[in-house]
């Protein structure tokens, strides 16, 4: 009985409680509709977009300043004056790692034969085999001393006011080449 009378309790406390927070959600309801009636949003409008009046091209038949034909025309020109850095490189025969920009190649190792040392440089998925005196990169680079961990290079490169001076590079060991 005491059970009963128990389990009544409950559910009467539990419906009035229910009872309460119906008449609490009306009252929310009610609320935010008058809200919805008076708040306006207030949301300036967009402004038309600008037209587009292209610029025609004026420069289409001038003189492209990085065709190779004008390149070739100032290499071959400082060729031929005596003293020059590029006289040497104008006339010997091109190497196949000459091909590749040098950030495209990657060293992959090095190998002592004979006293001699090499060093494995991957590019274009092949393996080629160099040692000091080759060239490598499209600036001329010419390997001057190999290590078992970087290639040293001289290239030969203009500057801002176009004259041909040399620097350093060095190609590192990438020990996770693929």
């Amino acid at each position: 009985m005491m059970r009963r009378s128990g389990a009544w309790l409950c559910a009467a406390l539990v419906l009035m409680t229910l009872g309460a927070c119906s008449s609490d959600s009306e009252e929310l309801q009610a609320w935010m509709d008058q809200q919805k009636r008076e708040v306006r949003p207030n949301v300036p409008p967009l402004k038309p977009p600008k037209k587009f009046d292209p610029d025609p091209y004026s420069v289409a038949d001038a003189v492209d300043p990085f065709a190779m034909q004008k390149l070739t025309v100032a290499l071959k020109q400082e060729a031929h004056q005596p003293n020059s850095l590029m006289a040497a490189e104008m006339n010997r025969r091109r190497e196949p790692l000459e091909a590749f920009p040098l950030d495209s190649m990657t060293m992959v190792g090095s190998v002592n034969r004979k006293g001699s040392s090499y060093a494995l440089i991957k590019a274009d998925g092949l393996l080629y085999q160099v040692k000091q005196g080759d060239y490598l990169g499209q600036n001329f680079g010419k390997v001057m001393k190999i290590t078992e961990t970087d290639i040293e290079l001289r290239e030969i490169v203009q500057d801002a006011s176009g004259e041909w001076i040399e620097r350093q590079t060095n190609l590192q060991l990438q020990e996770n080449a693929k």
